[in-house]
């Protein structure tokens, strides 16, 4: 009992939860010591209990998964966290492990998958989904270097939510979109892009836009046509 390790649950279906229960305690090796419908139990359950793994999905109820995941790794650098959600997109994934999960693991995969990615990142391991690796892949293909490329002090000076807000405004995204992708809200897209506009003594969408082709963040090819 000493070596197993412990795994709260976090997802707001019920029927689901006992499933992935159900499934996880069939492995002698892991305990689930708890089980959370919404966000803020979760973390509240994360603290109390402390556990070695969490299963999280990402569309909770009243909070980002995202956001509970970056909480979570921020109080409890120890405990890792495992990503189960329906989402398969690649800004998904992306923002899951930038909030500091260790694993992902799509739902329809989570009966073949979710018991080896849990071994694996109790292992100190990163797990990814074997049916999004080459998405993954294939995406990180396609901005080469572009970090490097990045000298100006102004741009310095934003912080990196900011910095990836400003890039999907260049990128023609208007506040709904970057809400849902970024899984934060509409208001606090416009306090950012406000932010973002002071630091950079910037005026206009468009000068924005001119800002982050200077830099070489997004390709002009995306506004012709």
């Amino acid at each position: 009992m000493a070596n197993k390790k412990t795994v709260l649950i976090v997802d707001d279906h019920p029927l689901f939860r006992e499933g992935l229960k159900s499934l996880i305690s069939r492995n002698p090796r892991f305990e689930v010591v708890g089980e959370a419908g919404n966000g803020r139990e979760g973390l509240r359950m994360s603290k109390r209990l402390k556990p070695d793994l969490v299963v999280m999905d990402l569309s909770l109820p009243d909070k980002s998964g995202i956001d509970v995941t970056r909480n979570i790794r921020g109080l409890l650098p120890e405990t890792r966290v495992m990503i189960v959600s329906m989402h398969s997109k690649i800004d998904y994934i992306t923002e899951a492990f930038q909030a500091g999960a260790t694993g992902y693991v799509v739902k329809e995969s989570a009966t073949d998958r979710l018991v080896q990615g849990l071994e694996a990142v109790s292992k100190g391991e990163y797990f990814l989904d074997t049916s999004l690796s080459h998405k993954v892949v294939n995406k990180l293909m396609e901005f080469p270097e572009k970090e490097a490329k990045i000298t100006d002090a102004r741009y310095e000076t934003l912080t990196s939510r900011e910095q990836q807000v400003m890039r999907l405004l260049a990128e023609g995204f208007s506040s709904k979109k970057i809400a849902e992708k970024l899984f934060i809200s509409r208001k606090t897209v416009e306090n950012h892009r406000a932010n973002i506009m002071n630091k950079l003594d910037l005026h206009s969408t468009m000068e924005l836009v001119r800002y982050a082709v200077r830099l070489g963040l997004i390709d002009v090819d995306l506004w012709k046509g």
